[in-house]
């Protein structure tokens, strides 16, 4: 594997090993009714997707993914007869209790919902309802550039994924500044610092409301770095330390709310608002989670030409996400399908490219590909420039993500505690 490669193996995805499986075709679907779809069997299961509309229900805060999935993906999908509808999410929750409405409701089949982009507490809320469908993510052809022996990816949030999702990308948190109002010397480099900072620049900070997942994911860093990092929140949560670690952080927000933007009366909803009021130049700081940096949301003139990512010295979480089959979808073979197309290297290498629009982390281990696969993408990471973070500076600061217990707790407990500001015990 070339030398410059190595630096993006830490954004790679992978999975646990399972038997093959096959799955009915839901009646109802586009596809032949009662059609066995087995991914071992592929030439089969492209044959049941022609001709399927594939219902893609995905986060849909960004203009960049949204034109990317449209104009790169659609028109693949297209040359195997399937047509992309994308449906786009404010949150990934609304898809994930659409399917378990479904459920509840007895459509255990035709379901309304073929594939979701997911990860996280997200995916834990499925696996326990037994609402995906299973061991299928290893059988697709594609899934031979999966390293599928990382822990890294074969635990989601800490819960084992056993073949319910396919890898799409990787991600990790960073921050990001302009360079023409704020200097690399005058950024903080620690939650503790980012603290002195904001009380230094009054109402020029804010982030996104959780449960929105920037939000969220900012939340989680600053509790990881007052609770003493990432170790005793991977394994089983216990409620009452967490509670005890917690504490600080619901004070020290508490403290810092009317240095925010607006008195901290009122949160971003998601990262476009706050992408905008950066740009707008209300608020000095936004957030990326793009790996490969934000030189396609500058070229979209969503960020001025001057911004630029950077990372706390403490650490931030990288994670992957996701595709995951409801097990009541209507069209599972086009899924199957999609999230085979995805792991194509030409179209991650274009994934990773942010002059393609997006930017986002590989979800193949490049020492799977041949040379000159692995070239392109080593030509993309020498390419990146100042728009990303030094690609071995993300990989010496990646923390992992937790359990989707602390994301719920973290969640509701900010809703409690600081927009609604009820008391603390």
């Amino acid at each position: 594997m070339p030398h410059r490669i190595r630096a993006v193996v830490p954004l790679l995805l992978v999975a646990l090993t399972a038997t093959a499986c096959s799955f009915t075709a839901a009646p109802g679907s586009d596809g032949a009714e009662g059609a066995e779809v087995d991914p071992s069997e592929w030439n089969d299961v492209v044959a049941a997707a022609d001709g399927a509309t594939l219902d893609l229900h995905m986060w849909g805060g960004s203009t960049e993914i949204n034109r990317f999935v449209d104009e790169v993906y659609g028109p693949r999908l297209a040359e195997l007869g399937i047509t992309l509808s994308r449906v786009p999410l404010a949150d990934t929750a609304d898809a994930v209790n659409a399917v378990l409405g479904e459920l509840e409701a007895g459509r255990s089949s035709g379901g309304s919902v073929d594939l979701i982009w997911i990860n996280g507490d997200n995916f834990a809320t499925m696996r326990q309802a037994e609402a995906l469908l299973i061991g299928w993510a290893e059988e697709l052809p594609n899934a031979e550039l999966v390293d599928w022996d990382d822990p890294a990816v074969a635990f989601d949030a800490g819960l084992a994924v056993e073949g319910a999702e396919s890898p799409w990308g990787s991600a990790q948190f960073q921050f990001v500044h302009d360079t023409a109002r704020t200097g690399e010397t005058h950024l903080p480099r620690s939650y503790a610092e980012l603290a002195d900072w904001i009380v230094a620049n009054p109402g020029r900070f804010t982030y996104p409301a959780p449960p929105a997942f920037h939000g969220t994911r900012f939340l989680k860093q600053w509790f990881y770095e007052l609770s003493g990092g990432p170790d005793a929140w991977v394994g089983s949560f216990d409620e009452d330390a967490y509670a005890e670690a917690a504490a600080p952080l619901w004070a020290l927000l508490d403290d810092l709310r009317p240095h925010l933007w607006r008195g901290g009366e009122t949160y971003p909803g998601d990262i476009a608002d706050l992408d905008q009021l950066f740009a707008n130049g209300e608020v000095d700081l936004t957030f990326t989670l793009l790996p490969a940096g934000i030189g396609a949301n500058i070229d979209a003139g969503t960020l001025p030409a001057t911004a630029r990512p950077f990372v706390f010295d403490t650490g931030t979480i990288a994670d992957h996400h996701y595709l995951a089959i409801p097990v009541n979808a209507g069209d599972p073979a086009a899924a199957m399908v999609f999230a085979d197309l995805v792991l194509d290297p030409d179209l991650q290498a274009a994934k990773l490219d942010p002059a393609g629009g997006w930017g986002d982390g590989l979800a193949i281990a490049s020492d799977r590909v041949d040379a000159a696969q692995a070239a392109a993408v080593g030509d993309i990471v020498d390419d990146l420039g100042e728009t990303a973070v030094d690609q071995e500076r993300l990989a010496a600061v990646r923390l992992p993500d937790s359990l989707g217990a602390l994301t719920r707790a973290l969640d509701q407990d900010w809703d409690r505690f600081i927009r609604q500001r009820q008391p603390r015990s």
